[in-house]
């Protein structure tokens, strides 16, 4: 694929104009437009500047070793998904002719040279920190690295004699030459790319992948010289043992050099649900497709022979500009696998998370029904346990009274203990119905898994909606008590993956609220049939009046602002990057709003602008727990509305998603939401970043108030409260 196809220019602002302002510290004249260009960040670079701050993490001698080799990890992780996706998104763009300017005023072309040059310095730091910090860290740790050419004698034996009896019999040499056309290689795989000459002197190129269902890391027996200590290990990487045993492989050939190499194919693989008659089979075809798609990305040991690379870049078509070249690790992903070692010294300490008190000390003999009546339950994962969740679907799986389940399902992994207990609602004759969304981008085979079974089961299952990713996250329980039917709900920000619940920041609430259970019924006619309805109760539905209702509650601050009162408004989000939101919260900040974003990820507003955002703060707070939870909260006069839900502030949620956001009722919890939470995330002083209004993101200087890390101050309030018992956020206030 090329990215050099002709792109037509419209008037705007130039590159380079874009970056002098920046280097002005985002210096805006007043009274600018609040469409201007240089009041928006390219989204694009700010999903860089988050994995910055996630190296940042990785650079952090506070953190445990082990969890900075994690943080390490998920850069690499971030960065395939950024090419897969956000990359080969612009070159599409690109080859399309597509000459459209976003927000900020960048073209693709634009975009695409300014990543290259960010993500050149982001590699650049993240392999120093390897080398440099990482590396050594983990020697003196006792978890040692070797390269092949310095093992002694008894440890090559050992690791040979594991290379002929496992790792060779999985090996499938492919040759490149006029018989054999050059071989399909997979996306991330990492393969050797291997030169040979044979006995008459022609030069050869093959390819050997490395099987990525093998450990990566081999064990190296230590040297008897020194005496082991306490969890200490030595290792090769797969690739060197492979590399060193080429010869195996090419029997009478000369290995002339190998070098690994690591291949990001184009995974933006769009669904023309239209033209689909059946959209599961679809889904499986796009997931196929993704794996040889067009290469985005090759990255090449740094040593690697020109003639080596252009046999590479020709074959696989790879455009110069897409080919990064490090000494570090080929695919920073896979020092995961180093993280996973078992050195519970190196990591973070466990917890166990706590239990709302209005749900007892143990599940098994709490009724989840009678607590719900009792009143609305708050979770507040991970801090909080996601057991009651699976409780609660585990109840109604079981009880008589229980007439039907319904809920949504987008990533619930591959262990799912939430599907289990709709089977066994299934098998117990109980109507159970699950929109179980196929398209969730890198979770397609799992969710056919799931969506297969789940039918197999005599589950209604329906695949999702055309033309709309079903993202909401809602179970419905309808009950027969006495003579009437009550309705509980569960609502939540977060998944239901019992596995992501421990890793990301989530809030959920149960609730038999009839109005939000009626809304939450007409949702599910409006998911699994047909419905034209627009005027929900209590819940904000997107694309139906979720953005209309946002945008008139931001209006309203603005209105009660310049009627007297304090205007404030606090935004918990992943990303923001909505122009028309923005441009509200620009008039909000105008009229003297006070408005606070906590945005992890993607920001597109400038804060702290003269004149136009000088009432906006921006924070991200990046830590051992994913931000994920989304809350908007609008101060209205003192008569405070807080809702939860699943929507960022995107175009895509709020226009081409079915989301959901759900109002906070009971004023304790509110309050708790208000003051225990959202003010923690506000007063961090250890992991939050300021943004500055040039886009550029700074520690805060604010440590005269006092140290304060807002994960773990929520954390050691969840621990005190399951060890004492001595109620939370759920109990008497």
């Amino acid at each position: 694929m090329s990215a050099k196809a002709a792109v037509k220019r419209v008037p705007a602002r130039s590159a380079a104009s874009q970056a002098a302002s920046e280097k002005n510290n985002g210096a805006v004249p007043r009274n600018v437009a609040l469409d201007d260009p240089r009041l928006f960040v390219n989204r694009e670079l700010s999903l860089l500047a988050f994995q910055t701050r996630v190296l940042e993490e990785a650079e952090d001698e506070s953190n445990p070793l082990l969890e900075r080799v994690r943080f390490l990890s998920i850069v690499g992780s971030n960065l395939d998904e950024f090419f897969m996706v956000r990359v080969a998104g612009l070159k599409h763009q690109i080859e399309a002719g597509v000459f459209d300017r976003g927000p900020d005023g960048l073209s693709p072309n634009d975009q695409l040279k300014a990543i290259r040059a960010d993500i050149t310095t982001l590699l650049a730091r993240a392999d120093q920190c390897w080398r440099t910090k990482l590396r050594p860290e983990l020697e003196k740790a006792g978890i040692v690295f070797l390269d092949y050419a310095h093992l002694g004698g008894p440890q090559r034996a050992s690791v040979n004699r594991y290379f002929q009896e496992t790792v060779f019999p999985t090996l499938t040499p492919l040759a490149f030459d006029p018989g054999r056309p050059f071989p399909l290689i997979s996306n991330l795989s990492l393969n050797l790319g291997v030169s040979i000459r044979d006995n008459e002197g022609g030069e050869h190129f093959a390819r050997v992948k490395i099987p990525d269902t093998l450990p990566q890391m081999v064990p190296v027996p230590l040297a008897k010289s020194r005496a082991k200590k306490n969890g200490e290990a030595c290792f090769i990487w797969l690739e060197q043992l492979v590399a060193a045993n080429l010869n195996v492989l090419f029997p009478g050939m000369k290995i002339q050099e190998a070098h690994p190499f690591h291949v990001t194919r184009d995974a933006d693989t769009a669904i023309q649900e239209l033209e689909a008659g059946d959209l599961l089979e679809s889904v499986e075809e796009g997931v196929w497709q993704r794996r040889f798609a067009d290469v985005v990305r090759l990255t090449v040991d740094e040593t690697m022979s020109p003639a080596t690379l252009e046999i590479l870049k020709k074959n696989l078509e790879v455009d110069p500009s897409d080919i990064y070249k490090t000494c570090g690790p080929i695919a920073l992903s896979r020092l995961r696998h180093i993280a996973g070692l078992n050195r519970p010294e190196l990591k973070f300490a466990p917890f166990a998370p706590a239990l709302p008190a209005t749900l007892g000390d143990d599940l098994e003999q709490t009724d989840m029904f009678a607590a719900i009546r009792h009143g609305d339950v708050l979770l507040h994962h991970p801090f909080d346990s996601f057991q009651p969740v699976v409780t609660f679907l585990q109840q109604a799986a079981r009880d008589p009274a229980v007439l039907a389940i319904k809920t949504t399902l987008y990533r619930v992994g591959r262990k799912a203990p939430v599907v289990e207990a709709l089977v066994e609602a299934a098998e117990n004759g109980k109507q159970v119905a699950a929109l179980v969304e196929l398209k969730a981008r890198f979770d397609e085979e799992s969710n056919i898994e799931w969506a297969r079974a789940l039918e197999r089961e005599g589950v209604h299952v329906v695949y999702g909606l055309v033309g709309l990713k079903v993202h909401a996250k809602v179970a419905l329980v309808v009950r027969q008590e006495a003579d009437a039917i009550r309705r509980y709900v569960h609502l939540s920000t977060g998944n239901y993956n019992g596995v992501t619940a421990q890793l990301y920041t989530d809030v959920g609430m149960f609730t038999c609220d009839e109005q939000v259970g009626a809304d939450a019924t007409d949702l599910f006619n409006f998911l699994t049939g047909y419905s034209a309805k627009h005027n929900y109760r209590k819940l904000l539905v997107a694309p139906i009046n979720l953005r209309q209702r946002v945008e008139a509650m931001i209006r309203r601050e603005i209105q009660h602002q310049e009627n007297g009162d304090s205007g404030h408004i606090i935004v918990k989000s992943n990303s923001l990057i909505d122009k028309r939101i923005i441009g509200l919260l620009y008039k909000a900040s105008q009229a003297g709003v006070r408005v606070d974003l906590l945005v992890r990820g993607m920001c597109c507003l400038r804060p702290g602008i003269p004149g136009v955002s000088h009432n906006i703060r921006v924070s991200s707070i990046v830590g051992r727990f994913l931000e994920h939870s989304r809350m908007f909260y609008f101060h209205n006069r003192g008569r405070e509305e807080l809702y939860l839900g699943s929507a960022d502030m995107m175009p895509r949620n709020l226009n081409r998603r079915v989301e959901t956001m759900f109002p906070v009722g009971d004023p304790r919890l509110l309050q708790y939401l208000r003051t225990s939470i959202l003010d923690t995330y506000l007063a961090d002083t250890v992991k939050a970043r300021h943004m500055r209004p040039d886009g550029k993101y700074v520690r805060t200087t604010r440590r005269r108030e006092g140290v304060l890390s807002s994960q773990e101050k929520l954390l050691q309030q969840a621990v005190r409260v399951g060890k004492a018992g001595d109620g939370n956020h759920n109990g008497a206030v």
